[in-house]
């Protein structure tokens, strides 16, 4: 082994490692920085030059992610998530009544608008509606952090991940929706009834809704823009189910949301620490495949990845929770393509990496942000309170998960 194969492996783990972590002791480091830096170092070694650094960033997958972001921009500013927020509000009539509407909008909005965008508009009118019927937040943002995951599994657009292996793999979406929708379904059921489970004493005692709260009181909506986003939102979600091109189709809707009076400063609310992110770990990966670690790893690892969907599903978790599953998804894809069924491999890799996220508070950026986000609103939800939740989801949705890809994903 070369000494630059040596130097690259050892900044790729480094990379890897603060990624995983999140931060830099002493230093103002985020997961975006870290994968940046890690890139530019590989470009400076050359381990990769300029021009295979670019070749490998998928602008494909960044287009889709900042497309989808425009989107929930208009649907956040027209209301749209207010809206949704009343209805829960008004059809809770019982704590665990409460629980499943929470977790279906949760589950069924990340598979169409991206998991991580719902989690940052959720968690906030999760919290607020806690305290207008006086419960404790905790269980209900335990659901709302799994139900994204889980109900992301369902779609190409669900999540980061699977934006990733949509593009590389190019299953249609309604064939990627057919085959894990319902290991989605079941799954969203699965994060009921555990919670519920989990957390008996909440669920035993009745509301007692404070006598002014009325499921009409923070629906603050835009009509006009609210029905165009929502007109456009159906055309691209027909575009997806009749087979158009993903990225292009994502890419027409949200230049169609950008002819508007608004200001175009609140319209491109992209999250562009997240595509920076992105593009720092395609930079990295592709260093990994230029100086051939890739497929030194995928030697050591080719026995449990052709071991059909158990082992993969079970190699892809480990690795989803050792690196996260962005960063596993990278690593993984090279080879992928290459197993004997493919677009089962896919789906597999797609469901295990994003299942795998719930298994602990640091498993996806999804569980992370409702942490994080409910921290600034007062309150805590640790590390050991997850996780009594957090193991029993990820072991029995992936169950489920591989047992129905071995039985339909073929």
């Amino acid at each position: 082994m070369s000494p630059l194969i040596i130097i690259t492996a050892v900044i790729v783990l480094a990379t890897y490692a603060g990624v995983a972590v999140g931060r830099v002791p002493g230093l103002r480091m985020n997961r975006a920085t870290i994968a940046l830096v890690g890139a530019a170092i590989l470009v400076i070694i050359g381990a990769i030059n300029e021009e295979k650094a670019l070749h490998a960033l998928d602008m494909g997958t960044i287009l889709l992610l900042a497309a989808m972001m425009v989107i929930n921009a208009n649907l956040r500013m027209a209301g749209f998530f207010n809206v949704i927020s009343s209805g829960v509000l008004r059809l809770a009539k019982t704590p665990r009544i409460f629980l499943a509407l929470v977790i279906a909008a949760s589950g069924i909005l990340s598979a169409i608008f991206l998991n991580d965008p719902v989690c940052i508009l959720f968690t906030p009118l999760v919290i607020e509606l806690c305290i207008k019927l006086k419960r404790d937040p905790l269980p209900y943002l335990v659901g709302l952090a799994t139900a994204a995951n889980v109900g992301s599994t369902a779609t190409i657009t669900g999540n980061p991940q699977n934006l990733i292996i949509g593009q590389a793999s190019g299953i249609p979406f309604l064939t990627f929706l057919a085959h894990l929708g319902p290991v989605a379904l079941i799954g969203l059921a699965i994060c009921w009834v555990v919670i519920v489970v989990v957390y008996p004493t909440e669920f035993k005692k009745p509301f007692e809704m404070e006598p002014s709260t009325t499921a009409d009181e923070n629906t603050h909506t835009y009509p006009p823009l609210l029905n165009r986003t929502l007109l456009v939102v159906v055309g691209l979600m027909i575009a997806f189910l009749g087979g158009l091109p993903i990225v292009s189709s994502a890419c027409v809707a949200a230049g169609l949301l950008l002819i508007s009076r608004i200001r175009p400063s609140k319209l491109l609310a992209i999250d562009w620490e997240l595509l920076a992110f992105f593009a720092g770990l395609f930079i990295v990966t592709g260093a990994i495949e230029v100086t051939g670690l890739s497929k030194q790893l995928f030697e050591v690892v080719a026995p449990l990845i052709r071991g059909g969907v158990p082992a993969l599903s079970l190699t892809t978790g480990a690795l989803s929770n050792i690196v996260s599953n962005v960063p596993a998804v990278l690593l993984l894809r090279p080879e992928i393509g290459t197993l004997p069924n493919a677009q089962q491999a896919w789906l597999t890799l797609a469901m295990s990496s994003t299942l795998a996220g719930n298994l602990t508070l640091l498993g996806s950026a999804a569980t992370l942000i409702v942490a994080e986000v409910a921290a600034t609103r007062g309150v805590k939800l640790g590390f050991m309170a997850y996780l009594k939740a957090g193991i029993p989801i990820t072991i029995l949705t992936l169950i489920v998960g591989i047992l129905w890809l071995i039985a339909f994903g073929g």
